[in-house]
């Protein structure tokens, strides 16, 4: 084998379903007898999903009805980003996002760890938010996406596989 076989790293997120799983728990929100008066809402406005209660508790509930929504449509909850429950005026919210592409230090890890455990002769690359891994061997490469499979610091894909 002449050239070198190669495939992508990359971390994305489908918008689409990202919307549906959103519209499906405000829906479920404003149907639950639990949620009846307690100003539950769950709000995106481009980047940010805002949720919203009128307790800490259940702002947590839901934080968890989004997260099941999520998880149906097959998206990862290493690609949500939530923070802490905060108190604003009479109610309480948890600010929430998306994320897309491979993060620096993310991206760094995977390197070196595809540099130390991986087999011999598998080169990683930084591209911008994606990382491209080489070798002679398309085995090699096979493994490196087994081994990455389980990685817990970002939800990765494995794409243009050549």
């Amino acid at each position: 084998m002449a050239s070198d076989s190669s495939f992508d790293v990359v971390s994305k997120v489908d918008k689409q379903e990202v919307s549906n799983a959103l519209n499906q728990a405000q829906k479920e929100i404003a149907q639950r007898y639990d949620f009846k008066g307690v100003g539950a809402d769950v709000d995106f406005s481009g980047e940010k999903i805002l949720m919203k209660a009128n307790s800490e508790e259940r702002v947590k509930a839901v934080l968890d009805v989004l997260q099941s929504k999520l998880v149906k449509r097959n998206i990862s909850l290493k690609s949500l980003d939530a923070g802490e429950p905060f108190a604003s005026g009479k109610e309480y919210r948890i600010e929430a996002s998306i994320k897309e592409g491979i993060e620096q230090d993310v991206a760094k890890k995977i390197t070196k760890l595809i540099r130390d455990e991986g087999p011999k002769g598998v080169k990683a690359q930084i591209q911008g938010d994606e990382l491209r891994v080489t070798s002679k061997s398309r085995d090699d490469l096979q493994e490196v996406i087994s081994m990455l499979k389980d990685f817990p610091d970002a939800a990765l894909q494995f794409v243009n596989y050549r």
